[in-house]
């Protein structure tokens, strides 16, 4: 604890690393302000109660605990960042297959600058795109006795004004995200969806709080929930930096007086090299029927579809967990190229001790990869069922049962993990003691993608 307060001084006495933190935490600000401003044309009252019936349990729901609420808000920025983040995955996913994205990714700054702003176009284009379909389900949800529409004049230009609004929301978005990286501290795409996530917290607490004072819950029953949550927690953060390290020794070479390699490197093979991308993608698939079914409310078939796979059923959590497998060997297949690391490796002069430099390298680390692979998908597929568990066995609230695991766990854990990281090398840059007296805290950049 003395520890932490050290640090916190420390940080506050670089006057640079001080206008980083006021920056980002000004910028992060101004994102949640913008999460509460409803977009014109909207009766704010009905909305009121259409949110209180609420989207669980569907896409919808899933994509307004990444905008911290925005979306049951119809706020200015109720797309959030998840279109841009949408785009980064489609790229990279295309450079696997599209030969241009491929040579584009080998060119360097150059290369890198180019798909980034191919990511901008696509942003702007899935934007627009998802604009139109939120505006559409604005304009059809009802609330009230007479079930009247939150949108009174549902109209044309209502609906042209919304997709540009919205749009305009989630390019600021992106816009606050970069100035984050470059003037702030940490990733600020991955802030932006963590500051989103985390404002649900306190919410969370107060429903605890009030089934404590209500008599409903046992103090001693929350006791321990919050140690399991920080046993959870500490289990996150052990495979999150998990890895398995690959001795890399490179030859000497002399170049005139001077010699260079003989020394040896280490590939770092993470046990979770897929993130939190698993758990997205097979929720967002098990999503589809209740969401579906939530727009066909007479559907016989779509209900019993929806109840069949219901968060609380065990068809649910064996499908989720089936499928967090495929997804962490996919994601984790397209994202790591054991084949491009070995002819990196040899064009540089670098071998595996016991192991032949070019395709015998490659199938060398696709075997480890293929191994520790294994245990960080079930461990996603334990994480990402747990709040589950705790909802239907420890009868937890939904809000507070979802940071016992899940997609909200694993991305808190990985910008904190990452912010700490970039707070460290600052103080460490400048002769002070970071959170860590021995050791270093080891982030994962871009810890949204992955």
């Amino acid at each position: 604890m003395a520890n932490i307060i050290t640090t916190a001084r420390n940080i506050w006495k670089i006057e640079e690393l001080r206008q980083r933190l006021i920056f980002t935490l000004i910028a992060l600000l101004g994102v949640r302000i913008g999460s509460f401003i409803t977009i014109p044309g909207v009766d704010v009252n009905l909305l009121t109660q259409a949110s209180a019936m609420g989207d669980s349990g569907t896409i919808f729901g899933l994509y307004d605990m990444f905008v911290g609420g925005a979306f049951s808000n119809a706020a200015l920025f109720a797309l959030g960042i998840m279109p841009y983040i949408s785009a980064s995955i489609i790229l990279q996913i295309g450079g696997v297959v599209l030969p241009e994205l491929q040579k584009l990714q080998r060119e360097g700054e150059d290369g890198r600058r180019k798909i980034n702003q191919y990511t901008r176009l696509l942003t702007v284009f899935l934007a627009a795109l998802q604009s139109w379909g939120v505006a559409t389900k604005i304009a059809g949800t009802t609330a009230g006795a007479g079930g009247m529409s939150v949108v009174p004049d549902a109209g044309f230009f209502w609906v042209l004004s919304t997709i540009m609004i919205l749009t305009a929301g989630t390019i600021s978005l992106m816009w606050i995200g970069e100035q984050i990286t470059d003037r702030g501290l940490g990733n600020g795409i991955s802030l932006i969806i963590f500051i989103g996530i985390i404002a649900r917290f306190p919410t969370a607490v107060s429903q605890e709080v009030s089934l404590i004072q209500a008599g409903s819950r046992s103090f001693v029953v929350d006791l321990i929930l919050l140690l399991l949550l920080a046993g959870i927690i500490a289990s996150v953060i052990l495979v999150t930096q998990g890895a398995r390290r690959i001795p890399v020794q490179y030859a000497k070479r002399v170049v005139g007086r001077k010699v260079y390699g003989g020394t040896t490197q280490y590939i770092p093979l993470r046990v979770n090299t897929a993130g939190v991308m698993p758990i997205i993608f097979a929720q967002s698939i098990l999503f589809v029927p209740a969401t579906i079914a939530s727009f066909f409310p007479e559907s016989i078939f779509w209900q019993d579809i929806s109840r069949l796979f219901g968060e609380q059923g065990v068809t649910y959590a064996a499908t989720y967990g089936i499928m967090i497998l495929f997804f962490t060997y996919f994601y984790t297949a397209i994202t790591f190229n054991p084949k491009e690391v070995a002819d990196n490796m040899k064009k540089n002069g670098g071998f595996i001790p016991g192991v032949r430099p070019g395709g015998p390298t490659a199938e060398y680390i696709e075997n480890i990869l293929t191994r520790i692979t294994l245990p960080g998908a079930v461990f996603l597929a334990l994480v990402a069922i747990l709040p589950t568990f705790v909802g239907s066995v420890m009868q937890v609230p939904p809000i507070f049962a979802s940071f016992f695991g899940g997609t909200s766990l694993l991305i808190i854990v990985g910008v904190a993990l990452d912010t700490l990281q970039q707070i460290e090398s600052h103080l460490l840059m400048r002769h002070y003691d970071g959170f860590m007296k021995t050791g270093k805290i080891r982030g994962r950049a871009g810890a949204i993608s992955g």
